[in-house]
Parts: C-alpha cells; structure tokens; sequence
C-alpha cells in the first residue's frame, strides 16, 4: 500500500490541453473517485499514473519514490480496465496466473495466490473454464482478480462495470467496495456515473476541462459544492438552477425569481449580502422541492408551475415543470401524489437549502 501523488501535473496533446496544473494527493488505502464527463482528463490522469501516457510536466510519486520517468511494469501497480482484456485461449487459472510467471514467481506461491482469491471472488468452480464460456460479470471478477493476485501498492481502475447491465453493475460495485475494505490497498477509480462515486468513494474528485473542481467526501459534494458545475453534477436528477435577483428588504434577503420570492434564512445568506441588487443563479435540488397540499402558513416559501412531464418511477414521481423563463424545474415527489400534465401545482420550497451561485464564476456564494 501507498499513498499518491500528482504534484503540478501538466499532460497536453498537441493543443489539446488534458491535464492544467493537477494536483491531487490520495492517502495510503484510500478509496479515491475520479468522477466528471466525457473529456474532462479523468481516464488520462489514471494512465499517468501507471505510465501508459508520458507527462508534459510535474511529478508523479507513489509512496515515496517518485515515478515520473518509471516505466509501467516497474510502478508496483494493477490495472483493472474497462475491456476485460483477458487472453481467450487461456483458463481463468492460467489467466489469473499469468502476471506472477512474467515475474518469475515461484510456482507453489503462485498456486496459493491464485487459490486465495479464486475462493475470494467465488471463482473456484470456473478455474479450468476459458473466457468464452464466462458471464459478463464472471470475466469482470477474473480481470478483478488478476489484479488482486499481484498484491500492488495501488489499483487503477478506469470504468471497470461499463460492460455490465444495471443489475450486475450494482452488485460487481458492491463487491469491489468490500474487496477494497478487505484488502486495504490504495485504490484509484475512473468513472462518469455520479451515483457510482458517491456510493464507492472515501473521497471523490470532481473533474472537469482538466482541472478539480471540487475534492471531498460524498457528503460534502452533495451538501457543499464549491461550484454550480459540482452542484449540478452531482446528484439525480440534477440541482434546479435559475437566475434570481437578490433583493434586501428590511435587514432580510431574498431571491426573487419571476413571481416568487425566497427569503433567505440567516445561515443561507454567506455572501450574498454584498450582491444585493445583481443577479445570481439560485439553485434547489429536486428533492427540496415538496407538493404543498395545505395552507400556506409565514415563513413558508413556495412556486406555482405548469406540470410539463410526469415520470412516475414506482418508490417516487419525477415532475418536470417549466417556468416562465424558459428554466426546468424538477420535483421529487411522493407517488401517491396524482399529479398529470396540464395541471399547475404549487411546491413548498425547503429555504433551508436554497444555494447561490455567482453568474459569472459560478462559485457558490452561500
């Protein structure tokens, strides 16, 4: 195990600039997600860090030695990818074997490695099977356990459950996360599902265009982004976000958005007081927002809309309304609700978790 570093990484193709300034420390046997869209460098930083793309500037350490100019094989890590990759002509035995022979490991200890985690990964009964008579999720749990075998400092990990369908992935992700508790290696994680990173990751790295945008606990992700772009990345359905005037009205602030007015509890303000009179992003996640079925009673906040769409999901009711400039708004909302398209509801509006972003930088004010 082995703690890793990016310090001031920089890995640029041509004009293309995949990498601007990166830094990012992973704490030794740590469960670490780099998570963003299409693009934005996550897959790259990953292939830094074992070495299949040559960096333009900076360093790269793990543990204590600095790796920069180390090739691949003499990194002491494992990569899981998202191509099984395994080698067709080969049992899943000789599969799982096949990395401790180039390095000339001796045969009883390879038999033992290949024997425990075999019995790991509930692989004992496939061992003389070829990839071709394997399940999707049985030839994920080989590449898995080809890593495994080779006990590395750090695991790489680039959108291992891609390959998979819903129900699988769910419960490959549940096994790789108890595989990482059980193991305790330092593991480095790629993927462009939100919900995967939230679920899997002791910290999770928010990327985009190259650069973090926010590093953090899934909970403070959720609860705290650092900007609209994390705000809006993560969590499903997306944060509404819509422009609203901050106004100050006898010592208290709202936000005003067509004909609704926010007020703004005092721990909801942050610095919002100094953008009195401009126009900021206000933002609401969907799950904030609840159908009002009673009077409306002070203090209370709350928006009429037409309904547009109705996506009834079984355990929950999406609604999809549009306001009158054009904005979406989602609600989450209790399926026993019986709320149809044409109708105009009005949603209680939690002002406890109303947030602001700056229309320009789109860094959260509050």
């Amino acid at each position: 195990m082995a703690q890793v570093i990016f310090d001031h990484v920089d890995k640029r193709f041509d004009t293309v600039v995949a990498l601007d300034n990166f830094n990012l420390e992973i704490h030794d046997g740590e469960f670490l997600v780099l998570v963003g869209p299409s693009g934005c460098g996550k897959s790259t930083a990953l292939r830094c860090l074992a070495g299949l793309e040559e960096i333009t500037s900076g360093k790269i350490y793990i543990g204590e030695r600095e790796v920069t100019q180390v090739p691949p094989k003499d990194r002491d890590i494992a990569m899981v990818f998202q191509a099984y990759a395994l080698y067709p002509h080969m049992s899943v035995r000789d599969n799982l074997a096949f990395g401790l022979k180039l390095r000339h490991t001796p045969k009883e200890q390879i038999e033992k490695r290949v024997s425990e985690v075999a019995a790991m990964l509930g692989l004992d009964p496939l061992l003389d099977r070829k990839p071709k008579a394997l399940s999707g999720g049985q030839r994920q749990r080989v590449a898995l356990g080809r890593a495994i075998v080779r006990e590395p400092q750090v695991f790489l990990m680039d959108e291992p459950l891609s390959n998979l369908d819903a129900k699988l992935r769910v419960q490959t992700r549940a096994e790789i996360i108890q595989l990482q508790q059980r193991l305790g290696t330092t593991t480095v994680y790629v993927t462009h599902d939100q919900v995967e990173a939230m679920t899997m990751g002791h910290r999770i790295a928010v990327m985009n265009a190259g650069v973090i945008q926010q590093l953090d606990t899934p909970e403070n992700l959720y609860e705290r982004p650092a900007n609209m772009f994390v705000a809006t990345f993560i969590g499903s359905p997306a944060m509404n976000v819509f422009p609203a005037q901050v106004v100050k009205d006898d010592g208290t602030l709202k936000l005003v958005f067509d004909e609704n007015e926010l007020t703004l509890p005092p721990d909801r303000i942050g610095s919002l007081d100094e953008n009195a009179g401009k126009t900021v992003m206000a933002g609401i996640r969907p799950e904030h927002l609840t159908l009002k079925n009673g009077v409306v009673v002070a203090g209370d906040a709350t928006m009429q809309l037409p309904v547009n769409l109705v996506e009834p999901l079984g355990s929950e009711t999406l609604v999809h309304m549009q306001a009158p400039g054009g904005e979406l708004i989602v609600a989450r909302i209790d399926p026993s609700a019986h709320v149809k398209v044409g109708d105009r509801i009005e949603l209680l509006v939690d002002l406890s978790r109303i947030y602001a972003f700056d229309a320009q930088s789109g860094q959260a004010l509050n």
